[in-house]
């Protein structure tokens, strides 16, 4: 593979194969993940999200196919020094967060820095931790808390700051929304789109939340019959015939999420109007007078 091959797609999955005992899971499953989108990846229960998920950051030894990661193959695994090499360079958020629950939330942000950067101060690693917090969305004292001190929400982003310790190119995202209320996930969402437009992140995210696709996700991987049968936007996706793809964005979660959507992008342009127009008003009024 090319250097701008790896540049334009960090994450390349070719033919891959898993399963538990005689249980299939994926079967010739294929996929490229661009550089700097979000991308969702849909799939009834079963499909397997989650452990290609697992399959792309080494945590589970596919069977056949071949999973590249800046370049690197990965579904073979791979030694010490590419570990070390790789690594640092995802982030993962698990589902519930996973946290240490004998850990304060600094300390648990501060793990993968003990493991990858040993020499750096414990000073500077604290504070490290501190901004990770913050920039989470939690307040800075969240981070002397402990996780069951912690709200749902607060659990969740207490694990995105952890996925976002090592400054991380790569975020993987697994049902970030799950179990939140619609504006505890809104507002998961935003600060997602703003994280990643900041930071310059490719997102790979797992959901089954409608209104977290139509939002934010860039393209959308949907894995059924044991592999990924489309990848694209929402509007490409809805031009296919596929019945599982049309059950789940035609039906009524679907029919609300975009109506949702098409209201929000409305009064977003609404403002957007309105302050303009106030613009031109507000120069218009300082504009010199001409005399009688």
């Amino acid at each position: 593979m090319s250097t701008g091959a790896r540049e334009d797609y960090p994450i390349v999955v070719e033919g891959l194969n898993n399963g538990f005992g005689e249980q299939l899971i994926h079967e010739n499953l294929s996929l490229k993940v661009r550089r700097g989108e979000i991308l969702g990846v849909v799939g009834g229960s079963g499909t397997g999200k989650s452990v290609l998920m697992r399959s792309i950051i080494g945590l589970q030894h596919p069977r056949g196919g071949s999973i590249r990661v800046f370049g690197n193959e990965v579904a073979d695994g791979i030694d010490a020094q590419e570990s070390i090499d790789i690594r640092p360079r995802w982030g993962v958020l698990f589902q519930g967060g996973a946290l240490f629950s004998t850990l304060t939330v600094g300390e648990n942000v501060e793990v993968p820095l003990r493991q990858f950067y040993p020499e750096i101060s414990d000073t500077l690693r604290e504070e490290i931790a501190r901004f990770k917090v913050k920039i989470s969305g939690l307040p800075e004292e969240a981070a002397d808390k402990y996780p069951n001190e912690l709200s749902g929400g607060m659990r969740k982003r207490a694990g995105l700051a952890r996925a976002l310790a090592l400054d991380p190119e790569l975020l993987f995202l697994d049902e970030p929304t799950a179990g939140l209320d619609p504006i505890g996930a809104a507002a998961f969402d935003e600060l997602t789109r703003e994280l990643q437009e900041t930071l310059g992140l490719t997102v790979f995210l797992i959901t089954h939340d409608l209104d977290t696709l139509y939002e934010i996700c860039d393209r959308v991987a949907v894995l059924a019959d044991k592999q990924v049968i489309a990848v694209g936007t929402i509007p490409e996706l809805l031009a296919l015939d596929h019945p599982w793809i049309q059950d789940y964005f035609n039906g009524p979660r679907g029919r609300a999420a975009q109506s949702s959507q098409e209201r929000g992008r409305a009064a977003k342009q609404s403002t957007e109007r309105a302050k303009a127009l106030s613009g031109v008003a507000k120069a218009m009024d300082n504009s010199p007078k001409s005399g009688a």
